[in-house]
């Protein structure tokens, strides 16, 4: 992935950082919370605010005229959300190579005026498994789902060397071309996409399964698929992080198997997105503790 580096005029702790999160529907985001205060740790002089579309009344379609305007107003980078993820891509002047793989930016930098798009969202898949599923193996997996989330853990997988990842969906028309997009980037892997009726025998076999779909989010209860078709020493993993334990996670931590919650792919796209724009690594399991915290705040008010 790109590392842009700071701006030569200063050092990270002489600099000042105005980040932004461009998207719909964003007023619930942890991104603020999360990003600030874990630079405010660092001794960082940083600032997150949204811009949400539904707010300012524009389309998705006017990304690249925001990015222009914050660009202006002196922002260091912008964060990319529902929708905009593939739209901004045709107003970068850079893109690193692995968002150019996937096909969608969720980090823009802006480095002497120009926009150079990152994917950072693949990384805190990929860092989840490392730090939260260390040692299990990842040979043979099954994914359910390939949105954007769904990209980003599939490509992160393959790229930590899963061997045989079959896609599966109601439709498996739906992830057909994400499967082609990453046959290319992973020749030498397979990669197959099959219907949710069809996936009782891969499941039977896999190392481990992924859920990369909204079942389980507090509007979507229920479960993709059922984990007693999993073998004893399978894991199972979920990009669903509020609740941060889904349903499926109880079923699967009730048979004994290893779990991997929504919450890792998202305090670890964040953190590498803090490195990116300010040049520090932050203290990842620092962020995890208080993205912990926010969610059980939000549960609580919610209850």
């Amino acid at each position: 992935m790109t590392d842009a580096g700071l701006p030569e005029r200063a050092t990270a702790q002489e600099a000042r950082f105005l980040v932004g999160l461009i998207g719909r529907g964003i007023g619930p985001s942890l991104s603020p919370p999360l990003h600030m205060r874990e630079a405010a740790a660092l001794g960082l002089d940083y600032e997150y605010r949204l811009c949400d579309l539904a707010v300012l009344d524009r389309p998705a379609e006017s990304v690249g005229d925001i990015l222009a305007e914050l660009r202006d107003a002196g922002y260091s980078a912008v964060n990319i959300t529902y929708p905009c993820k593939q739209l901004v891509m045709s107003h970068l002047d850079e893109i690193d190579a692995d968002a150019e793989r996937l096909g969608a930016v969720n980090l823009v930098l802006i480095r002497d005026g120009r926009f150079i798009g990152c994917n950072t969202d693949w990384v805190g898949f990929r860092d989840g498994v490392v730090d939260g599923l260390s040692g299990a193996p990842i040979g043979e997996v099954v994914q359910f789902g390939g949105g954007g989330a769904g990209s980003a853990s599939a490509y992160a997988l393959l790229s930590l060397g899963t061997s045989r990842l079959t896609l599966a969906d109601i439709d498996p028309t739906r992830v057909d071309e994400l499967a082609t997009r990453l046959r290319r980037v992973f020749p030498a892997q397979r990669i197959n996409t099959i219907g949710t009726a069809d996936a009782a025998e891969v499941l039977a076999r896999a190392d481990g399964a992924v859920n990369a779909t909204p079942v389980g989010m507090a509007d979507h209860p229920g479960v993709p698929f059922d984990v007693s078709g999993l073998h004893d020493a399978a894991w199972v993993a979920d990009v669903v992080y509020f609740p941060i334990e889904t349903e499926l996670l109880r079923a699967a931590r009730s048979r004994g198997l290893a779990t991997l919650d929504g919450g890792r792919m998202n305090v670890g796209q964040a953190a590498e997105g803090i490195r990116l724009i300010t040049g520090i690594r932050p203290d990842a399991q620092r962020m995890r503790a208080h993205f912990l915290e926010l969610i059980e705040a939000r549960r609580s008010s919610a209850a």
